[in-house]
């Protein structure tokens, strides 16, 4: 804002210090009615103290035309209108004067005292110039009411004006207040918008990456064994029939669970809410909420691990374990510690750990020794499966592809709670998957 409150949100399309061209225009009028009755009184003046009347007519214009500078300079045009009080001219200088000056910037101090300055001017001339009718007899008043008519003038030119220019120039403040709390109430509100897109963008994202966490626990341990067993069938089908009618059951079983498990989860993307279908095509405007689709994952793991309600647990490992005896793997299980129920959350994190890492000995050491350790401590769960080197066993785990996603999967799960993750070839040629999960007590 300028000095007299000016909005400098408007464009400059004025000359000068002023924001607009009818400000100018406006200022110009006034200056020069000013500058008309500062050099009319100024003549009488000068011909009433024996100076010549043309000086009284230069010096009262002159004077007048300061009202040009009252957007910029407003102290100086109540200054000089101060200083023309004793001549009695200047009243428009005086009263737009110190309505510019309360109605600017300027600290109330400066304002209160040429205020003050002002009216202690005109109350001394109102006075003398009272005084004086009375005895010429110019004026019928009586000598009581001198001072009364001073003091009344005085208040009358210098009030209104101050008291005006101070209500203006509050209102211009608060506008620009609000002007400028709308304006940083806009700016937080995209702020606001930016970060609930990005936290929006960063809930699809962590969504996106837990669908395909489920789903790689859900489907790439049992498609992992199915694998296993069809390269055993192919390697016994002529040598032992009857072992190779086992291992095509078994192939065909985990087959139809993980059809099972899939269909589920494709028959989630194929509906909005698990229950309406929503059409798929050209014309449709439907879109699969992520969460239902997380949510058919858990639950399909579940079922994976035979616990629909409360998902896989630490008490299902046996038959984990099991599972991979079958498929041929010599697998060693330990527990140390007694066994307790822990966190839903905690427990089948602990059994994905040993699932996938069961399910990357399948694919990348097939016939190595694996052993399998889990202990119960204080505060927390450690689980660890270390295998040996691998060796070639008549052909069985070959042709297994691997995406680099298990590893990561069981990175994220055990962070997640705040645990800690450790994988790595060992010393003797084999691969070790070390797990530690804060559980509390």
């Amino acid at each position: 804002m300028t000095t007299t409150g000016e909005d400098q949100h408007t464009a400059l399309t004025g000359p000068w210090w002023w924001a607009r061209r009818r400000s100018a225009v406006l200022d110009a009028t006034l200056a020069a009615a000013s500058a008309t009755e500062c050099a009319e009184r100024g003549a009488d003046f000068a011909r009433g103290v024996g100076l010549p009347e043309a000086l009284g007519l230069l010096l009262g214009g002159a004077a007048g035309t300061v009202l040009l500078v009252r957007r910029r300079w407003p102290v100086a045009v109540v200054l000089v209108a101060i200083a023309v009080t004793p001549a009695e001219m200047g009243f428009l200088l005086s009263v737009v004067g110190l309505y510019s000056l309360a109605a600017s910037e300027l600290p109330r101090r400066i304002i209160a005292g040429l205020a003050s300055m002002s009216l202690l001017g005109v109350l001394i001339v109102s006075y003398v110039r009272t005084t004086q009718d009375v005895a010429s007899g110019a004026s019928t008043l009586g000598d009581g009411l001198v001072p009364f008519v001073a003091v009344t003038m005085s208040l009358g030119l210098t009030a209104p004006p101050v008291l005006l220019g101070l209500y203006v120039g509050a209102r211009r403040r608060l506008m620009e207040s609000l002007r400028e709390r709308a304006d940083s109430l806009e700016r937080e509100l995209m702020l606001l918008a930016e970060r609930a897109e990005e936290r929006a963008e960063w809930a699809r994202s962590e969504e996106r990456t837990r669908i395909a966490r489920e789903m790689h626990d859900v489907v790439a341990h049992r498609v992992s064994l199915m694998v296993v067993h069809a390269a055993a069938l192919q390697a016994v089908a002529r040598k032992d029939p009857e072992k190779a009618v086992r291992n095509a059951a078994l192939v065909g079983d985990m087959g139809r669970q993980a059809l099972s498990e899939l269909r589920e989860m494709l028959g989630v993307l194929r509906t909005a809410d698990g229950v309406k279908p929503v059409a798929v095509g050209a014309g449709s405007g439907g879109s699969v909420p992520l969460a239902s689709v997380g949510v058919a994952a858990a639950a399909a793991a579940s079922r994976a691990a035979g616990q629909v309600s409360e998902g896989p647990s630490l008490a299902d490992l046996d038959e984990l374990v099991g599972q991979s005896r079958v498929a041929g793997m010599s697998v060693v299980l330990s527990v140390e510690g007694d066994l307790r129920r822990y966190a839903a959350e905690v427990e089948q994190t602990a059994y994905r750990v040993v699932q996938e890492a069961l399910t990357n000995v399948h694919k990348h050491a097939a016939g190595a020794k694996t052993y399998v350790r889990l202990a119960h401590r204080g505060a927390e769960i450690a689980m660890q499966v270390e295998n040996e080197a691998p060796v070639a066993v008549d052909g069985v785990g070959a042709g297994l592809p691997s995406g680099g996603n298990g590893l990561v999967g069981m990175r994220e799960r055990v962070g997640a709670l705040g645990g800690v993750f450790v994988s790595g070839p060992t010393d003797a040629g084999g691969f070790r998957v070390s797990a530690v999960i804060p559980c509390g007590v």
